[in-house]
């Protein structure tokens, strides 16, 4: 009886080992299905932002178009096609050669509007091309409808053709900047 009893308690403990065992394999397979699961469900969020970051980058290239004399046309009649102005966004009228007699002179053809149908005041500060960093005249804030001319440099140039840009401010009410438009423009300084 005694063997009897060893032998039944031989079983027990084999079939616990058994099932043991079995359910280590079963939490270790539910563990692999788990990551597996995280993983998938992780690369979807990055590939959906993804995409969403190259719809973002499409608009924005969009927005930085610089105008120059090569293809100030052909912006110009996108612009003139255009029924509405969306928030946020500005239609340039401006002329994009201006000429001074001399470095401290008026212009007499330098002439910026931001057009009524704008959504946004606005104010730019011209600079170098080659020298963000050296800031050639700063505007005072242009409401919708208005238009600057007879405009001079806050910086006195030499002789010269000066490839610049000009960086315009879209702003809001507190006069917070909301966007940014870049448009390439040439000082031209006769003597």
């Amino acid at each position: 009886m005694s063997k009897e009893k060893d032998s039944k308690k031989s079983d027990d403990k084999s079939l616990d080992k058994s099932q043991q065992s079995s359910s280590k394999k079963t939490v270790i397979i539910l563990g692999i299905v788990i990551i597996v699961l995280l993983l998938a469900v992780i690369a979807v969020l990055l590939l959906k932002k993804d995409n969403n970051s190259k719809e973002e980058i499409k608009e924005t290239t969009k927005r930085n178009v610089v105008v120059n004399k090569d293809n100030a046309d052909i912006v110009a009649d996108e612009l003139l096609n255009q029924e509405y102005v969306e928030p946020g966004y500005y239609n340039v009228s401006m002329t994009n050669e201006w000429h001074f007699s001399s470095g401290d002179a008026i212009s007499e053809d330098a002439y910026v509007e931001n057009v009524e149908e704008n959504t946004n005041d606005v104010y730019f500060e011209l600079v170098l091309a080659d020298n963000e960093e050296k800031v050639l005249l700063e505007s005072p804030i242009i409401p919708r409808g208005s238009e600057m001319k007879n405009i001079a440099l806050d910086v006195v140039l030499g002789q010269g053709t000066y490839n610049c840009v000009m960086i315009y401010h879209l702003v809001d009410e507190e006069q917070n900047t909301l966007n940014l438009l870049r448009v390439a423009v040439t000082i031209v300084i006769e003597n």
